[in-house]
């Protein structure tokens, strides 16, 4: 179940991993980042880790779609999910093309802040689903009132498609080519 699935060397921050979620074993780990108050857009502010565990659950058992826990020097440090949006989350909400791959991120709540994290952490993840050759587009719905990750989201090549009504938020629809992503990314890359 913790079997790591990506690696990447950041020339900045060092090694990032991403290993599949454990629902039941990474629950309180989760629970402490999905409640804490710096991570009220992922909506969870009231969840028990039993609730937590159980959402989890259902996306590992899910099958379109996937959780895993994010690696910074070995240690846990953000939540990534992948799933696809013409299946879960945003089904009639927008036309999906073929290889479009949608994705969640948490970075774990810190009161130290490391200068690059997040960008890293979105660099990695993003990479690693642009190394499926089948991915043609990553596709998120942040919050529309979250402009702090709309600004991330653009820095890494997303564009703002517009807004649209989910049942639980107004969302900001954005996609990312592969091409956009490699352009905003150069020096972030190894080569």
């Amino acid at each position: 179940m913790t079997d790591v699935v990506y690696r990447r060397h950041d020339p900045a921050l060092g090694e990032f991993a991403l290993r599949t979620l454990d629902p039941e074993g990474d629950a309180g780990l989760l629970h402490g980042w999905v409640t804490h108050p710096k991570s009220a857009f992922w909506l969870m502010q009231d969840a028990d880790v039993d609730r937590v565990a159980r959402e989890y659950r259902g996306i590992a058992d899910h099958p379109h779609h996937d959780a895993y826990l994010g690696l910074w020097r070995g240690e846990p440090a953000f939540v990534a999910e992948r799933y696809d949006p013409a299946r879960v989350e945003l089904v009639g909400l927008y036309p999906p093309v073929d290889g479009d791959v949608g994705m969640h991120l948490l970075c774990a709540p810190t009161d130290q802040p490391v200068h690059g994290f997040t960008r890293a952490v979105i660099t990695t993840v993003l990479d690693w689903l642009f190394a499926d050759p089948d991915t043609r587009r990553v596709v998120v719905e942040p919050d529309v009132r979250n402009t702090a990750v709309h600004a991330l989201n653009a820095a890494v090549g997303f564009t703002a498609v517009g807004p649209i009504r989910k049942p639980e938020k107004d969302a900001l629809l954005s996609v990312c080519t592969r091409d956009q992503f490699l352009a905003a990314t150069r020096g972030d890359l190894p080569a």
